[in-house]
């Protein structure tokens, strides 16, 4: 028997790398390895929600569940960009939202 698992992955992943992507442009003193490290961050932050489809999840949510999916997320990027300014010794205030 072949079991197939590719679709199985951690909801947050692509929500996370998203994001991540969309503030960058936001730290341009942020390298690649730098953003990585951020998305690494935020995602460790977050419980781990694997899921076949992204879209059989959201059928279940109600609105709030997923204001606050929002809102995780928002603050694990946040503590993620401040995170890596800190230890990199950005000179800019990394905030994210």
């Amino acid at each position: 028997m072949t079991i197939n698992f590719e679709q199985v992955h951690n909801y947050y992943e692509r929500l996370v790398l998203e994001d991540v992507i969309r503030l960058s442009y936001d730290h341009p003193e942020f390298d690649d390895d730098m953003l990585t490290d951020v998305a690494c961050i935020a995602l460790n932050r977050l419980p781990a929600r694997y899921v076949r489809h992204d879209v059989d999840l959201m059928f279940f949510l109600t609105e709030q569940e997923r204001q606050i999916i929002d809102q995780w997320i928002s603050e694990a990027l946040a503590f993620g960009f401040a995170l890596v300014a800190e230890r990199t010794g950005s000179t800019r205030r990394a905030v994210a939202g």
